[in-house]
């Protein structure tokens, strides 16, 4: 793409991603000074577009980026009533009683909300305040400056041909230049990744940990539905197969989103996440509550885990990552949000300081130090032995010995330390002749479903004579090293049939619906010879997710 003349704008700050950490970068950059030129780039067709999360919000960021929230109609309506955490068996559950979990893990005074709707009322707010926001803008490339600096973005290339060559509708985009860059993109984002790499930002930390959440959105019968009400549960049907769980929340509507996540530090490549999450609605518990409903919505993301001990560096010249491009995920709370909205807030407080002083293309050293000893640290380093220990000593361990060192933890010591996570999830994946396949029964298309029927509910659309977005390393290692190795996982790990096998022996061929894809990321963290890279799709492409 060098070879493409560009124009070119300038701002102060150059955001990427409008998601909660952007959303608030962008409004308190304009609250604390009217003047900066703040623009925020968005690769969904609209803001909220892209947005999945569970979720129940805490509402800690929110306040203190918008105190006056509730008077100014943001989308936070159901207030948590009742909060409930199971034990499953294949045909039963035992309730594990409120009073022993640490005050941390208290849903009362948070809401269940949908994340797509608050970033869009966020961006009304932005947008109020004079920030620019650009959805339909794939950030494609990193514009660096003569020193190595991060300089700005490339947004906008529209219309390559299906080889990456330029065609005679090609779009060339625009370089967006910022005396600093915020990368907000969520888990996994390609220019994240490249930061990352490019300046090692990684190397004193534990590698990135990973789970794939997948949620549908269920209308369900007025009688069994209980406003406020929110279940988590462990165990059946992953059993020792994979860490994970489930989440049911009850919001307005008679609506309730239906969500199951799967760590992917999985060592068995024939588990099918999808297939599991699908078996778990069958559960006696939960389809009581949704036979008679029916699904209205479904989508899936891959979520960061690794916690306080696998954050990697947040600064390097000219650039800062926020939110989930670092990993800020509380994973026994299930809640990150409010730690991307402070993580805003920490980045555009240093930025503005440093524009203030009259600097620009360097490190934000302040934000990077805000966030290690302020409250996203404190809000972290309390649970970061809870993930490490689930993967070694599995599920029952990770209660008893995460629930006590949670508690010692609130004391403000651990009888721990701070354990390791070792392997990345890539690494996690063993060789199939280890393991013996697994029986996922049929879909009954009333509770479960298959996934391209699954996947026309995530309203995912990408046009077609594109370049593929999903790039493979070595087109020969799906079917020479991955299918023999490996039973070629990437036909399960994927939440959205993006990627099959197609023919047998010699005539094998791996193929790739890239047009299915939902943006979640697992192919990048999963694949076990990591050797598929996801980029971004020309803007506007992925799916619309209409309120997750």
């Amino acid at each position: 793409m060098a070879e493409i003349e560009r124009e070119s704008m300038e701002y102060d700050v150059v955001i990427v991603g409008a998601g909660p950490a952007g959303l608030s970068a962008a409004i308190r950059l304009k609250q604390l000074d009217s003047d900066l030129n703040v623009v925020v780039l968005e690769k969904g067709s609209e803001v909220g577009a892209h947005i999945l999360s569970g979720a129940v919000l805490d509402p800690c960021g929110l306040d203190k980026l918008i105190p006056d929230w509730k008077a100014k109609g943001a989308p936070l309506n159901t207030p948590v009533t009742h909060d409930n955490f199971y034990l499953l068996g294949e045909a039963g559950k035992v309730r594990i009683p409120n009073f022993p979990m640490p005050p941390l893990m208290n849903n009362h005074g948070n809401y269940i909300v949908s994340m797509g709707n608050v970033c869009r009322w966020m961006a009304e707010q932005a947008e109020a305040l004079g920030v620019e926001i650009f959805p339909g803008m794939a950030c494609s490339e990193l514009v660096y400056g003569d020193n190595g600096e991060v300089k700005g973005v490339v947004a906008g290339v529209f219309g390559l041909e299906a080889d990456g060559t330029i065609g005679p509708d090609t779009e060339p985009g625009m370089e967006l230049h910022g005396k600093y860059v915020f990368l907000s993109e969520g888990v996994r984002g390609s220019l994240s990744k490249e930061v990352i790499a490019k300046y090692d930002l990684a190397a004193d930390s534990e590698p990135q940990k990973y789970g794939l959440g997948m949620k549908e959105i269920w209308e369900i019968d007025p009688a069994k539905h209980k406003e406020g009400t929110v279940t988590h549960t462990s165990g059946w049907p992953l059993g020792s197969n994979a860490g994970g769980g489930s989440f049911i929340y009850h919001l307005e509507n008679n609506q309730v989103y239906v969500g199951f996540v799967v760590h992917l530090n999985y060592k068995n490549p024939h588990l099918f996440p999808y297939m599991e999450f699908q078996r778990f609605k069958h559960h006696p518990m939960v389809a009581d509550l949704l036979e008679g409903g029916k699904r209205v919505a479904y989508g899936a993301r891959a979520i960061t885990e690794g916690g306080y001990q696998s954050m990697p560096k947040m600064t390097a010249p000219g650039v800062a990552l926020l939110g989930c491009s670092v990993g800020m995920v509380n994973v026994p709370r299930i809640k990150g949000n409010h730690n991307a909205m402070l993580s805003g807030i920490a980045a555009a407080e240093a930025a503005h300081a440093a524009i203030g002083a009259g600097r620009a293309s360097d490190e934000l050293i302040e934000y990077e130090a805000e966030v290690r000893e302020g409250p996203i640290a404190q809000d972290l380093k309390k649970v970061r032995n809870v993930k490490p220990m689930w993967s070694r000593w599995g599920m029952v361990a990770s209660l008893l010995g995460g629930g006590l060192d949670m508690w010692t933890n609130t004391f403000g010591f651990s009888l721990f330390g701070t354990l390791k996570h070792g392997k990345s999830d890539a690494e996690s994946t063993e060789k199939a002749v280890k393991y013996q396949p697994i029986d996922y029964p049929k879909p009954d298309g009333k509770l479960s479903f298959d996934r391209l029927t699954n996947v026309a509910f995530s309203f995912t659309n990408h046009e077609e004579s594109q370049p593929a977005h999903l790039k493979l390393t070595d087109d020969t290692i799906p079917t020479g090293v991955n299918f023999p190795d490996f039973a070629g996982p990437s036909a399960r790990y994927c939440p959205a049939g993006v990627y099959e096998f197609v023919g047998d022996g010699a005539d094998r061929k791996f193929q790739i619906n890239f047009q299915n894809c939902v943006h979640c990321k697992t192919c990048d963290i999963k694949d076990p010879s990591q050797n598929i890279t996801w980029t971004v799709p020309q803007g506007g492409d992925g799916p619309n997710y209409p309120n997750m």
